[in-house]
């Protein structure tokens, strides 16, 4: 009998991480997706708005990666957007599908689809459920479905750490940790960086780090 210990590679245990990570993330707002919906769908984000859409051609499409309730969706649309959005959770899906009027697919970061199709992605408290060994190649995913020179909007919890709380999984950025990542996966090009409160009532303590970014053409590779 072989007392040898096994020896998992780096890039498997990660993955097994990452899904167990995703899992979590995904049981939770299958758990609580009327009351994430209700808690979010009126919150006003014309602020945050504001940088992002001015960037974007006049009736450009835009993926909504990470759309929860719908609620930035439908804003866009009704501005004259070609809106494409997506969801892990299939009850959010359902809900925001339903809140839209038009079907939002049902699917993960790591499985995007897109190739040169988006002017813009918006990917607002999105990405912030993506363990920071995946956030790289998550990056790389959303370059390619983003067209030349195209614009990517993303927003983290202000911080440092990577963590737990109430079930769901949290990477948090400051301004030195994504300018690290940024320089890691060399395909986006910082255009604005700042901080604000949270949008939702009450909330005002919490920060946010926010990101407008352009994809960087024939980027430099390893």
């Amino acid at each position: 009998m072989s007392n040898r210990t096994e020896v998992i590679p780096e890039d498997i245990l990660v993955g097994r991480i990452e899904k167990s990570e995703a899992a979590a993330n995904i049981d939770y707002y299958q758990r609580h997706a009327e009351r994430f919906f209700q808690e979010t769908i009126s919150v006003d984000m014309r602020p945050l708005y504001q940088p992002f859409l001015p960037l974007l051609p006049a009736g450009g499409r835009i993926l909504d990666a990470g759309c929860g309730s719908g609620r930035d969706l439908r804003a866009f649309r009704e501005l004259g957007f070609q809106t494409t959005g997506f969801d892990a959770s299939s009850s959010l899906v359902a809900l925001a599908s339903e809140h839209l009027g038009e079907p939002v697919h049902c699917l993960n970061f790591r499985d995007i689809p897109w190739h040169d199709e988006f002017h813009g992605i918006w990917a607002c408290a999105s990405l912030l459920h993506i363990p920071r060994s995946d956030l790289a190649y998550i990056l790389k995913r959303l370059a390619k479905a983003l067209i030349s020179s195209g614009i990517l909007y993303a927003s983290f919890k202000y911080g440092t750490t990577e963590r737990e709380k109430d079930g769901r999984f949290f990477t948090d950025m400051d301004e030195s940790t994504l300018a690290a990542l940024l320089d890691e996966v060399a395909v986006f090009a910082p255009l604005d960086i700042w901080i604000t409160a949270d949008q939702r009532p009450g909330r005002d303590d919490e920060r946010w780090l926010n990101a407008l970014l352009r994809k960087v053409d024939n980027p430099a590779q390893d």
